[in-house]
């Protein structure tokens, strides 16, 4: 017999199994086993049922005697302590079979049930865990590799798992044949299994054929993934520039490379399927011939371990294209552990205080950061933001500024220096408490294809309270007017990426969907760059109307959008080289003078 990928990964893919299933995975496999024990016991009664008939005939079979074979006599006198009569063996066999049949009832039932916890878990676990995903891990991620984790690799791993409790039990099932033959004929078992044994090196070199190319298979779906996640996210690009045909020529050339692996696996299955039987059998004949002409045995005292053996070759069979079929979809559950370490190493690290409200300010001393130490982005940053204060960032581009904000608001952790947030250090802060008290507002607003209601309320259910909270939300916004005039009003859908409305629109939502936060600190990235003057002076009445109600933090490449700011941080290479007022700056400083006459200010 061979079956050596079995014993070498099998305990390595138990404690993946265990990691969710808990004691699960012992019923589970229990009840494999049961199942297999069961079956073989039934099985294996027959041959004590021809031997009586043999022996004795069918009419003395019928008779109360223990005048048979030593298996017969030992199963049925010493250890069930009834005679072996015809009507005893069939009962007997009835009982078993149909405790069978209720152990695999059981089993199959429990298998549905544990295979669909399986999957919950493994998705939940890894959603869970990808939500406080360190935001500098997440930037150097693959992100088709996650997008494909989190589909399709998740249903190979369910296929693995069936396969995995399916290899066992059949497992279960050869061994009790083994045992049954060995008990029979012990030299011509051990013969048989010695000659499997070195067939067992040519079997090895095809599991790992097929363990190799279900690894392939996963590496080349990820770049499947990442090319697609790029050709619906930069299908305007494409299309307007004509590449679109060049870049699905990458799809296309990927998706042979997958086709090419399917195939080349196939071959694998289709050889294992082709050699396994005539290989063994030619084992089996073997050791025929040596126990005929070698120990001068004849076939008739090998008969019944012939026939145990032969049933357990047909289970061994089935076992190891069960096992085969595991392997074709293992890749994807090396993929997936590997993935729930890289998310469960990459965590975001949080400190324990409490954020309620902004009480005092946002301050910055001697702060520094990169992702490299040798290179920094930011350098001996000063700066210190108090409560209720409108705070523009400008400079040129590369400046430092997106890193800026996203330092305050604590996507990013300082490389050097301190960051307080009303005197506590944000690597003492609980972030997540932080985060709720903040909005954040993109150039690219973030719009979900759903209703107005659920966008700005981000699914809040439909209380009066939440139902005031949203209409005062987009009554700052300067919205309200726009929504009730839809025929549908807050529960017209907004389609794709907002297709449905305007850009200007679309940053008002998002506008009101931060301030039904009730936030404390709003950042606004780039908020109004890519929209029309008018529409642009109109974002910014919204936002002068918001100004000593909240702490606003505006990065902005138009200098006309930040003329009333309270305070005006001006960057150059990674570093803040003037702050000030408006006036203030465009008096002292050089730089920002050119900027604001560049832009006919």
């Amino acid at each position: 017999m061979t079956g050596n990928s079995l014993v070498e990964y099998w305990p390595n893919y138990f404690r993946f199994f265990y990691k969710y299933l808990e004691y699960r995975i012992f019923i589970a496999i229990t009840l494999s086993l049961l199942v297999g024990i069961l079956d073989g016991i039934g099985i294996a009664l027959f041959i004590p049922l021809f031997q009586l008939i043999s022996e004795g005939g069918a009419e003395n079979a019928m008779k109360d005697t223990s005048q048979h074979s030593d298996m017969v006599t030992t199963f049925f006198i010493d250890i069930l302590e009834i005679q072996p009569t015809l009507l005893n063996i069939f009962l007997l066999i009835f009982i078993f079979f149909s405790l069978k049949g209720l152990a695999k009832f059981f089993e199959t039932y429990m298998r549905i049930l544990y295979q669909q916890y399986f999957m919950r878990k493994i998705r939940i676990s890894n959603i869970s865990l990808f939500s406080k995903f360190d935001f500098v891990n997440f930037l150097q991620a693959d992100t088709g590799r996650i997008q494909n984790s989190f589909s399709a690799e998740i249903q190979r791993v369910n296929t693995a798992y069936k396969y995995y409790l399916k290899s066992i039990q059949t497992a279960a099932l050869v061994l009790v044949y083994i045992i049954f033959a060995f008990s029979s004929d012990w030299k011509f078992t051990l013969l048989v299994l010695v000659g499997s044994f070195f067939l067992n090196f040519l079997f090895k070199f095809f599991y790992k054929r097929t363990k190799f190319y279900s690894r392939r298979y996963t590496q080349e779906t990820h770049k499947f993934q990442n090319l697609l996640v790029q050709t619906v996210s930069l299908f305007h690009y494409l299309k307007a520039t004509g590449l679109s045909g060049k870049y699905v020529g990458k799809l296309k050339e990927n998706i042979l490379k997958v086709e090419l692996l399917q195939k080349r696996q196939g071959v694998v299955d289709s050889i294992l399927a082709g050699l396994r039987e005539p290989l063994i059998i030619f084992v089996i004949f073997l050791a025929i011939f040596i126990n005929i002409y070698v120990f001068k045995e004849t076939l008739g005292a090998i008969l019944l371990s012939l026939l145990l053996l032969y049933r357990a070759i047909t289970f061994f069979i089935s076992m190891q294209e069960q096992w085969n079929s595991f392997l074709a979809v293992s890749g994807s559950l090396d993929n997936i552990a590997l993935f729930t370490a890289e998310l469960e190493e990459g965590q975001e690290k949080s400190g324990s205080v409490l954020f309620s409200r902004l009480q005092k300010d946002l301050k910055m001393q001697n702060l520094s950061f990169g992702f490299d130490q040798k290179e920094l982005i930011l350098k001996d940053i000063d700066l210190k933001i108090v409560k209720n204060e409108t705070v523009a960032i400008v400079g040129e581009s590369g400046a430092g500024k997106s890193t800026l904000m996203n330092i305050l608001c604590g996507l990013l952790k300082p490389t050097n220096g301190v960051y307080n947030i009303d005197n506590i250090d944000i690597t003492e802060l609980h972030l997540e408490s932080f985060k709720k008290r903040i909005g954040y507002i993109v150039q690219d607003a973030a719009i979900f294809n759903d209703s107005i209601y659920n966008n700005v309320t981000f699914w809040a259910s439909k209380s009066e309270d939440n139902y005031y909270r949203f209409l005062k939300a987009i009554e700052q916004a300067a919205i309200l007017d726009f929504t009730m005039a839809l025929p549908q009003k807050e529960e017209t859908i907004l389609g794709s990426n907002g297709i449905n409305i305007s850009g200007g629109q679309k940053q008002r939502l998002a506008i009101a969907r931060e301030l039904y936060k009730e936030v404390d600190i709003l950042f606004m990235d780039e908020a109004t760059s890519a929209l029309d003057g008018e529409t642009e002076a109109v974002i910014q009445q919204n936002i002068q109307q918001l100004r000593g109600q909240y702490t606003i933090i505006i990065i902005a490449h138009r200098l006309s959008t930040v003329k009333n700011a309270d305070k005006i941080v001006l960057m150059q290479n990674g570093g803040i080289i003037a702050t000030g007022k408006f006036e203030e700056l465009y008096k002292n400083s050089n730089v920002f003078q050119e900027m604001v006459e560049l832009q006919n200010l």
